[in-house]
């Protein structure tokens, strides 16, 4: 057989070999996936069947229907405090992974280096090599909050750095990226003339009245700073695979024919859905964020109370990230044992980067009771290795 490309070498995310090595298990816990347990909320659902008995079921502009993208810039002029053109600076993509991928295809050339977090949602390193970049790591640590610090961040600049990407609220911390955050780290991409990739997926999940800022919103940002968002976090739309991007025109209407040689657009009917999302009801996303609210309080106050363990409250998302280093063991036997011990599954935080080290996460995006559960058996485990 002749020989495959250096891309097929690609790793396994370690959220997926947990997932795999818990297939089949009996009465299992699982925390280790980051997907809404709720099912998307009726009036999207409605929405979606209402296009497809209308015949809307073809082709549709590479970027996205009209009215999807002219919704999103309405949210994003509301929210995010930046305005877009709908025409020719927002492109519909198939999910933030996608929005993702093309923004790196259109920004990189081979070998220009991307600055990420250490830790870090592990797709990114992928998709940085996908794209034939480099990722460079910048340790972020539980004292600054999982925040990149500028003094970092400028150690970690060469010739070759093209962009910072950014996630905020983030994966796999819960750490969230103060006003003062970002205004520091725009200064650095404006003094190097860098990009900045912002994943702004979780942006609706913000706890304890904490401000949210977009990064693109700063002075000399709105031109550097691609946006990268989803309606599968924030409205539980996981398999509907909706997510779109937002960027200065010159960047933007590069994609389309990108977009066009990997999938034409985003599913018909599924855009028709996030049109609902955005301008319909929003009870619905205010119930889940509560409940999201009520299981990270349940669950940092039980992890704890359990001796060798310590969680700092996430600030946002719904992960959080568990220092085990009382434990003497590393996240990957601490994941593993835990599993094969008391059928509970997590993702150890050396997955994520070599920062990692030291922690497990746990994504609470599941039952309050699924959570008591949880946190009985990892009890059960840690004081069994006291015995």
């Amino acid at each position: 057989m002749a020989k495959l490309s250096k891309l097929s070498e690609l790793e396994q995310s370690p959220i997926r070999r947990m997932f795999d090595m818990s297939k089949g298990m009996d009465n299992l816990v699982s925390f280790v996936i980051g997907e809404p347990d709720f099912v998307t909320p009726k009036n999207i659902i409605e929405a979606a069947k209402k296009s497809l008995d209308e015949g809307k079921t073809h082709y549709t502009d590479n970027s996205g229907i009209l009215e999807l993208r002219e919704a999103i810039a309405g949210k994003l002029k509301e929210y995010d405090k930046v305005e877009y053109d709908p025409k020719t600076e927002i492109l519909v993509t198939c999910g933030g992974m996608q929005a993702l991928y093309l923004t790196m295809a259109t920004l990189l050339d081979p070998g220009d280096e991307v600055i990420l977090a250490d830790p870090s949602y592990v797709n990114y390193t992928g998709q940085v090599k996908m794209c034939y970049g480099v990722p460079v790591y910048v340790p972020v640590y539980e004292k600054d909050g999982f925040n990149f610090t500028g003094a970092n961040l400028r150690k970690a600049i060469t010739g070759k750095t093209k962009a910072i990407l950014l996630n905020s609220p983030a994966n796999p911390t819960g750490g969230v990226a103060t006003r003062d955050v970002m205004e520091e780290i725009a200064r650095v991409a404006v003094e190097n003339d860098l990009f900045v990739i912002y994943d702004e997926v979780y942006k609706y999940l913000l706890y304890d009245n904490l401000e949210f800022c977009n990064i693109a919103a700063l002075e000399g940002m709105r031109e550097r700073t691609i946006v990268i968002d989803s309606f599968s976090k924030s409205y539980a739309m996981t398999g509907w695979r909706v997510g779109y991007l937002a960027g200065p025109k010159e960047v933007v209407e590069k994609m389309p024919k990108l977009h066009e040689n990997i999938c034409s657009c985003v599913t018909d009917p599924s855009q028709y859905g996030a049109v609902e999302a955005l301008l319909g009801n929003q009870d619905s996303v205010a119930y889940m964020n509560q409940q999201y609210l009520e299981r990270r309080n349940l669950l940092v106050d039980g992890i704890n109370a359990i001796d060798g363990l310590s969680c700092n409250r996430p600030k946002g998302a719904f992960y959080a990230f568990i220092n085990i280093t009382k434990t003497g063991m590393t996240s990957e036997e601490f994941a593993v044992r835990l599993l094969k011990q008391e059928k509970v599954v997590v993702a150890p935080g050396s997955g994520f980067g070599k920062s990692g080290e030291g922690f497990i996460r746990i994504s609470y995006a599941t039952s309050t009771e699924k959570i008591r559960e949880g946190l009985k058996r990892i009890r059960h485990f840690v004081e069994s290795l006291n015995k």
